[in-house]
């Protein structure tokens, strides 16, 4: 017979005597046992969970014994002592003037004190930036943490040293963004960052050099969806365009060619076999690119691709 004491029921294995799947953990005698006939599978089994009990969130936070976990967004990763600026005491009472006054300095002192070297003033600034640029751009925190993790590389390696850190830190975001295909487009990194597209792309080829980091060819597919709902075009012009890139990628086409241009030349073509045309200047303005370029890559795809349409 199954023990008593607190209990949950499992079903990641099975009884190796009746081949039952319900199985039953005892936590207070430390037992998994088969509730269908009873055996005890296994003994001494230990419990990851915590001993105490929380009934809220405070009662969690008081009595948890570990903090939050470390953050690449900031400076010190979250490993630090904060002095908070309530001005209150552990009874929520108002401390006097004088008290405040000595808060103040610890908080001035203990603020020097977190940020004291050349390294630690530059994260500061960095992460600072970073964070701006990146909300901006609505990418998620999982890829702040990605572009915070490669620029302490970058600063681990001495890259940074007599570089501008806004461009740094919107090369590093560009790059994070190609490395996890995220359709953003240095037009707009340019936009949200306030630095020129021709100094993010020095910066990116330099790190690209230097870290060594592994960027697949850009997939120009992966801006179609985003370029064709501005255009407010229908899915079959997303799908007819997603069919001509792939059968460029096919063909080797797009060696060399900036995936946004080809994107666009795709939208464009797809657009007019489907009778949805738009302008090339329209498709130009949405993706960020010249009307020279999607005339030159349109050619290219037509000519290549067999494609039957006059534009």
């Amino acid at each position: 017979m199954a023990k008593k004491g607190k209990k949950e029921k499992s079903t990641y294995s099975i009884c190796p005597e009746c081949g039952g799947e319900r199985l039953i953990r005892d936590y207070e005698r430390g037992e998994i046992i088969c509730a269908t006939c009873g055996l005890v599978i296994t003994e001494n089994i230990q419990d990851t969970g915590p001993e105490w009990r929380a009934f809220d969130a405070d009662q969690k936070a008081k009595r948890a014994r570990s903090g939050a976990p470390t953050k690449l967004m900031r400076p010190n990763k979250g490993l630090v002592t904060e002095i908070n600026l309530y001005n209150k005491d552990i009874k929520g009472t108002k401390i006097s003037s004088r008290q405040q006054g000595q808060l103040r300095r610890m908080r001035k002192w203990h603020k020097r004190i977190s940020i004291a070297t050349s390294v630690e003033k530059n994260l500061a600034i960095a992460l600072a930036e970073l964070d701006r640029v990146a909300s901006a751009l609505g990418l998620p925190d999982s890829i702040k943490e990605n572009a915070a993790l490669l620029y302490r590389k970058a600063v681990k390696d001495e890259l940074v040293r007599g570089r501008l850190i806004e461009s740094v830190v919107a090369a590093i975001i560009y790059t994070v963004c190609r490395m996890n295909d995220i359709p953003r487009t240095l037009d707009e990194i340019s936009k949200a960052s306030g630095i020129e597209k021709k100094e993010i792309g020095r910066a990116y080829r330099f790190l690209k050099k230097e870290l060594d980091v592994g960027i697949p060819l850009p997939d120009p597919s992966i801006y179609v969806p985003k370029f064709a709902t501005v255009l407010g075009l229908s899915p079959k012009v997303q799908k007819k365009a997603m069919e001509i890139i792939k059968k460029a990628i096919e063909k080797g086409l797009i060696s060399g060619r900036g995936p946004t241009g080809v994107a666009a030349a795709a939208i464009y073509i797809a657009s007019a076999l489907l009778g949805e045309r738009r302008t090339q200047k329209e498709v130009a303005d949405v993706a960020g690119v010249t009307e020279v370029t999607i005339r030159n890559r349109y050619r290219e795809l037509k000519k290549e691709l067999n494609l039957d349409v006059n534009l």
